[in-house]
């Protein structure tokens, strides 16, 4: 499977399992401000169920066009479970601040969340995931793949890679400072934001990194949030 061409419309349509009820003010489903939420995160949340018994497994994925991807161990329970057709509820979030305000009921947080449900599909052949692979590299860090050592054969037979096409997709943000009743405003109470970012820290080298290797320019590229 090689699942880099986008058949999509260009918004996403609300469904009876996507559809926003509560606060539905927030809801999004233009696919642009989807995939700048997606493309913004490293990490995301897959939940599925096996036997009945529910899981949520934390995982880094990365996006290309219309499909997100995660992978990890050819052994991994999850994986495996996941890579027969069954469905999960696949999540991004990011908290962006503290809304403080005048009431406890009306206090909140800023975010922006992204949730896709779908059966996610194994991506097959060495070169479709070799390709895959080179994708979540160069987006990380840019340049790095030609770096690298190239991968093993028992390195690729030893990972399983999934991809969900987002097709059915719920999307919540929030912003701004809090929205107090009007009789609220006029408490002597502190009211405000208090804004939270993911800061990314200055490259350690590793104590067995051999003499006279500088830091690649790319590092200084990467970027979150």
């Amino acid at each position: 499977m090689t699942p880099y061409e986008s058949t999509t419309p260009p918004d996403f349509q609300p469904t009876a399992r996507t559809k926003i009820k509560r606060l539905h003010q927030r809801a999004v489903f233009d696919r642009e401000t989807v995939y700048e939420i997606l493309d913004a995160g490293l990490m995301c949340h897959v939940g599925y169920a096996i036997d009945g018994q529910p899981y949520v497994t934390p995982t880094a994925y990365w996006r290309v066009d219309d499909r997100v991807y995660w992978h990890g161990s050819s052994a991994s329970k999850m994986l495996r479970a996941v890579e027969k057709g069954i469905d999960v509820c696949f999540t991004v979030a990011h908290l962006d601040g503290l809304v403080l305000a005048r009431s406890g009921f009306h206090s909140s947080i800023n975010y922006r969340s992204v949730m896709a449900l779908g059966a996610a599909e194994k991506v097959s052949g060495e070169a479709e995931m070799l390709a895959a692979l080179e994708v979540f590299s160069e987006r990380l860090t840019p340049g790095r793949w030609a770096e690298l050592r190239p991968v093993a054969k028992q390195e690729l037979k030893a990972t399983t890679i999934l991809s969900l096409k987002l097709e059915e997709v719920a999307c919540k943000v929030r912003g701004g400072p809090p929205g107090d009743d009007e009789e609220d405003y006029a408490l002597d109470v502190w009211a405000g934001v208090v804004p939270i970012r993911t800061v990314v820290g200055a490259p350690e080298d590793d104590p067995l990194l051999n003499a006279g290797i500088a830091q690649p320019a790319y590092l200084k590229q990467f970027r979150i949030g």
